[in-house]
């Protein structure tokens, strides 16, 4: 036996050294100890693993043994430290790099590194022992990639540090994926290392310091989790199992996760004795979100797809991530879910449902999309954008309730009435899907004029839904924000024509000729356009939009601290006319009354049952001087009983009770 490298069929684990969690037993991965560095990997069906230590350069290669006899491959390292380069190879194949590598340096194709997460020097002890209210959240939806010019944790940091966030007033930074993906830029959700933060933004210690930085500045740290899919190069998991998929669901990226034990598919037939491979599988995402937790400090996640994530056991899978999060952290942890079920069983709690926090509500947005914008392609065809509607959607937290949608014809949703509190819905005028996934990328602001995009921001932000802002919406920013991917050329071809295709349904890009006009997703300029430009904010079309958000975000404060809640009871929602509505948030020492007008020139008779203006003083209007963005209309003449509009706005009313 090598001298420097001994089995242990016992657990070594690694101790993560915060104040307010546990420390977490993983149950895969490679983690410094006492005595080297314990190395784990999971690989059911396979009759020899072995360790490579440094891979690319004087490789040594070392067997493992199934310590279990359950496919659970182990060896601990005696000269293997922090650092350390290694790949598996499993039954003479590969090598390949580790399914639940902590960081991929050289790429998702390259070896992992051991990293140790307990050197890191956290300060943030106090701050995570907090308990956060869901009525004082605003969420702000980052690309690291594309947020600063350097697109690393490092200047998102010093964004941070400058005070920036603390002035706009949001509470929460939500980042897209960082699992690490192939090629040099990325959305994200072609992700296929889970465990690994993408090597192009920085190191583990920089999301950590990253981190550190926003719980200084008291602000809650969100991640975009993906356990629906992988990205389609990259992937290693099936060269170590094949029970990663089954065949038993689909999703519209082919079999789905492995992650229901109900019922096995035709290929779980274990080749030896252990846990089920469904569970195991369940296993590798539950213990992603818990580091996640534990060697980073996040505080909450947004759920990608989760209407793909199929599991007909008892207790769903969402249900146990919740549930297992809130125990490590032994406080609440948010969770956000995108699901276009419009399901209130994702937010009610168990045993009724799986008590997520929040879900996507993107009917909102849709329906201001279709008034403001005039959208009707694709999934718009089934909003109208009326008063009418818009109030529902905006009273009750979505549209589609179990009806049939307008143009598909099929049964959507549930009654959303039977959630207690809005701020269970999320709402948004944009986000990273909604741009991106426009052929062009072109934002709201883009498409319809100032003061109609002032009136929108004023409308989401005095709702008492959970509202996200995505990045640059606050300075109505000029970059669009489009696909972009940097796969090997054969994939990228792919991915070109397929985007391409993609719109050929849609009016506009059915002449091939402006199919052309649609920017390629390969191409770096793609990428290099979608990034912030931050001198715009001291520009006047820009500054005066910003300075409406810092003000909306501070009435938001207002709001929270009157103890207007989220409660279905604190809230009234009123249509004027066909073009105006009204908006009543109740206090328990005040009350906060906005008129909003989508229209062109009108008087907003206001003088309407729920809608008691009378001993209400104005607190500002989107047309306020110190909000003029170059296209003003003239600031709303205000008697009593009326309100008379030269353009789209928004007036704002506080009575005390």
């Amino acid at each position: 036996e090598d001298p420097a490298i001994s089995s242990r069929s016992h657990l070594q684990f690694l101790k993560h050294r915060t104040e307010s969690t546990m420390p977490h037993q993983f149950t895969y991965g490679a983690f410094p100890t006492e005595d080297g560095v314990r190395f784990r990997v999971w690989a059911p069906k396979a009759k020899e693993v072995e360790l490579v230590i440094n891979p690319d350069g004087q490789a040594t290669k070392h067997k493992m043994q199934d310590t279990q006899n359950g496919g659970i491959w182990e060896l601990v390292v005696k000269d293997a430290t922090a650092g350390t380069l290694y790949k598996y190879t499993v039954d003479g194949k590969g090598p390949f790099p580790d399914p639940v590598s902590r960081s991929q340096p050289k790429g998702v194709h390259g070896p992992s590194q051991v990293v140790d997460a307990s050197k890191f020097q956290w300060t943030d002890a106090e701050y995570r022992k907090v308990q956060h209210q869901a009525d004082n959240l605003v969420l702000y939806e980052v690309h690291v990639g594309t947020f600063t010019p350097e697109g690393t944790f490092e200047a998102l940091r010093k964004k941070i540090e400058t005070g920036y966030f603390k002035e706009l007033g949001v509470t929460a930074i939500e980042l897209l994926p960082l699992n690490d993906f192939p090629g040099e830029w990325n959305w994200g959700y072609d992700g296929v290392m889970l465990y690994a933060p993408a090597r192009c933004y920085g190191t583990p210690d920089d999301l950590r310091r990253l981190v550190d930085t926003a719980h200084k500045h008291n602000l809650s740290m969100c991640l975009d989790l993906v356990y629906n899919h992988f990205g389609p190069d990259g992937n290693y998991l099936g060269c170590f199992s094949p029970f990663y998929f089954t065949e038993k669901h689909k999703t519209p990226w082919g079999d789905a996760p492995n992650i229901d034990p109900s019922v096995q598919d035709s290929s779980e037939k274990k080749a030896q004795d252990g846990p089920s491979p469904a569970i195991q599988v369940r296993k590798f995402f539950l213990e992603n979100a818990l580091h996640w937790l534990h060697e980073y400090h996040f505080d909450g996640f947004r759920m990608d797809a989760t209407h793909a994530l199929v599991d007909d056991s008892q207790v769903h899978f969402l249900r146990e991530l919740v549930d297992t999060c809130n125990k490590e952290a032994q406080k609440r942890i948010y969770f956000f879910a995108e699901d276009d079920r419009n399901s209130t069983k994702l937010v009610l709690p168990a045993p009724e449902g799986y008590g997520l926090d929040g879900a996507w509500a993107d009917d909102f947005h849709h329906q201001i999309r279709v008034r403001l914008a005039g959208d009707r392609d694709a999934y718009f065809a089934n909003f109208t954008g009326s008063m009418d509607d818009i109030v529902k959607t905006s009273k009750n937290g979505w549209f589609y309730a179990g009806q049939e949608t307008l143009v598909d014809k099929k049964a959507r949703g549930t009654d959303p009435t039977v959630v207690p509190t809005l701020n269970s819905f999320s709402v948004c005028i944009q986000n990273h899907d909604q741009i991106g996934n426009r052929a062009l990328g072109d934002r709201l602001n883009h498409n319809i004029s100032v003061e109609a995009y002032k009136a929108a921001s004023a409308f989401l932000l005095f709702l008492p839904q959970t509202p996200l802002l995505f990045q640059g919406q606050e300075f109505a920013s000029s970059s669009p924000f489009q696909f972009f991917t940097n796969h090997n050329e054969d994939l990228g071809k792919l991915v070109t024509e397929g985007r391409r295709k993609e719109f050929s349904g849609f009016s506009f890009f059915a002449n091939p000729e402006n199919q052309k006009k649609i920017p390629d997703p390969q191409a770096k300029s793609t990428f290099e356009n979608s990034k912030l430009k931050w001198d715009e904010i001291s520009q006047k079309e820009h500054a005066g939009v910003f300075n409406l958000y810092k003000r909306l975000l501070q009435l938001r404060g207002e709001l929270f601290n009157a103890k207007a809640s989220g409660s279905r009871k604190n809230l009234e929602i009123v249509k004027f006319s066909e073009n105006s509505l009204g908006v009543v948030r109740k206090g328990e020492k005040s009350t906060f009354f906005a008129v909003v007008n989508f229209g062109g020139k009108e008087t907003v008779n206001t003088n309407v049952s729920d809608f008691n203006l009378k001993n209400a003083k104005v607190l500002f209007t989107t047309q306020d001087e110190s909000f003029n963005a170059g296209e003003s209309v003239g600031v709303p003449k205000i008697s009593e009983g009326s309100v008379d509009f030269s353009g789209p706005g928004v007036v704002f009313f506080q009575a005390d009770n």
